[in-house]
């Protein structure tokens, strides 16, 4: 396993990717903010899976944190990132500064992306400004690639809604491809801040799944009232004290809008803090139309479960 190149100019990834496409192969792009797990793995492999030059992107944004010290905190080793990426099958690592990305600015940037209707609502209400720090990122990474697959994690479901929207709106040459939820054997969600949780936390954090789960088994009893789906997720974060609900919303999946009866593609989401430490979950879900008596429900895409690593971190 040889380490991948690692690449800091803007100038030399294009250039570097333009020689690829002319030699005749297929670029995958993975972007991340570093921080790689075993989630980012399944995503590089997928990549590699399918296209001929895999390129991991470790860029810490700043214009998607609205609070200082979250960004001062967010965990930084692009060493431990190059082995995993190399190990997954990365043949690039485009590691740039904050002056590289966003150049001659006493601000980040000057000009920025917003892509309405799916960044507002959910995340977007909690966070405001944060899709369009990730639209705008994503639209440079997207320029500066060229014709490319990019692939994004469905645990971040409404970053995966907004940038495939920004891809369809300005016609760039991607094709954006959404990858399953990675999850320990327990249940959670894989994500860089899962490392910030203790044991009693992490042990409370399993709450969001069982949320999700609530609402889809009360869905395949079926129940077709939003409202009362959520109702069913919001009791069972309610239950856990260490837990602090944000939100949990049945949606359509394509616009991220409560429908009047659920019906056609849905997403379950959930958001939580916990021991200080902000978490998303979800989980998608089709109920035939017309519905049918019985249990319609099926997940949308399968999800990929690990062995239980927190035991692991533990020992």
């Amino acid at each position: 396993m040889s380490e991948p190149s690692v690449v800091r100019s803007v100038r030399s990834l294009s250039r570097m990717l333009d020689d690829e496409r002319a030699r005749g192969r297929s670029i995958g792009l993975v972007p991340t903010m570093g921080a790689l797990h075993a989630g980012h793995a399944s995503l590089v492999a997928r990549a590699a899976g399918e296209c001929d030059t895999v390129v991991v992107t470790v860029f810490v944004n700043p214009l998607q944190f609205d609070d200082p010290s979250d960004l001062a905190a967010y965990h930084r080793d692009l060493q431990t990132d190059l082995e995993l990426a190399a190990a997954a099958g990365a043949r690039v690592v485009f590691a740039p500064s904050v002056e590289e990305m966003y150049p001659g600015s006493a601000q980040p940037t000057a000009t920025t992306m917003h892509v309405a209707g799916v960044s507002e609502c959910l995340e977007g209400a909690s966070r405001p400004g944060h899709f369009d720090g990730v639209a705008t990122v994503v639209a440079k990474l997207f320029a500066m690639a060229g014709r490319c697959r990019a692939y994004f994690g469905e645990k971040d479901f409404q970053q995966l809604v907004v940038v495939r929207q920004l891809a369809g709106d300005l016609c760039l040459p991607v094709e954006v491809v959404g990858c399953p939820i990675v999850r320990d054997l327990d249940g959670l969600a894989l994500s860089s801040r899962n490392a910030r949780l203790g044991s009693e936390e992490r042990r409370a954090a399993l709450a969001l799944h069982r949320a999700l789960d609530a609402g889809i088994a009360l869905l395949e009893s079926g129940e077709r009232r939003p409202g009362a789906l959520r109702a069913a997720m919001v009791q069972v974060i309610e239950a856990e004290p260490l837990v602090q609900l944000d939100y949990a919303e049945v949606v359509d999946a394509r616009r991220l809008q409560v429908p009047a009866t659920a019906s056609g593609e849905l997403r379950f989401l959930v958001a939580a803090v916990v021991g200080g430490v902000r978490l998303i979950d979800n989980c998608g879900a089709t109920v035939p139309a017309p519905a049918t008596p019985g249990a319609e429900r099926r997940r949308a895409r399968p999800e990929l479960v690990l062995a239980d690593t927190a035991k692991a971190k533990e020992g």
